[in-house]
């Protein structure tokens, strides 16, 4: 297994040289921290023995720190979320989303509530959620946070959810909302489907207290966004060989992790809808 950064800070005190003799990635933290070292550690196995260079997954506690891992050059790759891609691309100029799963060019979102709500798979998200409580899961998380906020208000005349419920949280990750609410801390939570089917196939959510009220329509999400300039440290063509170690990857062990069946190219110009919303809720500087 290869080694894993402790923190990007530790990768901040390597001089510039010792930074382009290894090639690092991060991912946004969406699960619990334990489920993404073992996920990454695999990801970055392979991608060693594709690439012919030593390659380090640099964990991060937050998604505005994967991006400023990115601007500041600590990490030259990253999985990210939908908003958390846009922002970075706009940070560092001329990195491309190279990849995206085959499940992320159409990606939902899932309203889970607790059973005490008496709230049940519905068409649309009832009126009858007003004045409950609710939590997002990340504030820059695109299935988390930015597309079911953006669902939110068009199906209640734009109305802010501050507004709308009686108190609204930030859990920080999906497998946080969906052990808050089926805690019964909050009546209802926005996560991300992939996480949820996981948990609920590994046994992890008892869906006696927790179920899927509302699925989104879909959108575009989450993707591998390279840097710009990753030709110019790793060797003429390396970006090429990055897309095509993730388009090529089989292994279906490796794979289930994500959960993803594939992935297929990406570009950024497959994001602008999540920009689109972005720059219209304020999350875009």
């Amino acid at each position: 297994m290869r080694r894993i950064a402790l923190s990007a800070l530790a990768v901040a005190l390597l001089s510039p040289a010792a930074a382009a003799e290894t090639f690092r990635f991060t991912a946004i933290p969406d699960e619990d921290q334990a489920r993404l070292v073992e996920r990454f550690s695999k990801v970055a196995d392979y991608l060693e023995e594709r690439l012919g260079v030593e390659v380090e997954y640099v964990p991060v506690k937050s998604y505005s720190a994967a991006v400023t891992a990115f601007r500041n050059d600590q990490v030259q790759l990253a999985w990210f979320g939908g908003l958390s891609g846009v922002q970075a691309r706009r940070l560092v100029p001329g990195s491309q989303a190279l990849a995206q799963g085959s499940e992320d060019d159409a990606f939902v979102s899932y309203f889970i509530a607790h059973e005490s709500t008496g709230l049940e798979r519905a068409d649309e998200l009832p009126d009858e959620i007003e004045g409950m409580s609710l939590t997002f899961g990340s504030r820059t998380s695109t299935s988390g946070r930015l597309m079911p906020e953006h669902f939110l208000r068009q199906r209640f005349d734009d109305t802010p959810p501050e507004d709308l419920f009686s108190r609204v949280g930030y859990s920080g990750d999906h497998s946080r909302t969906i052990a808050l609410v089926e805690a019964g801390t909050y009546d209802i939570g926005a996560v991300n489907y992939t996480v949820w089917e996981a948990a609920v196939e590994d046994g992890r959510v008892d869906t006696d207290k927790v179920d899927v009220i509302w699925a989104t329509p879909p959108y575009p999400d989450y993707n591998w966004t390279l840097r710009g300039d990753a030709d110019e440290r790793f060797g003429e063509g390396f970006s090429d060989e990055v897309q095509a170690a993730f388009l090529e990857m089989d292994n279906p062990a490796l794979l289930a992790t994500f959960p993803r069946e594939a992935f297929i190219p990406a570009d950024n110009d497959l994001y602008a809808p999540v920009e689109e919303v972005a720059e219209a809720l304020g999350l875009l500087r």
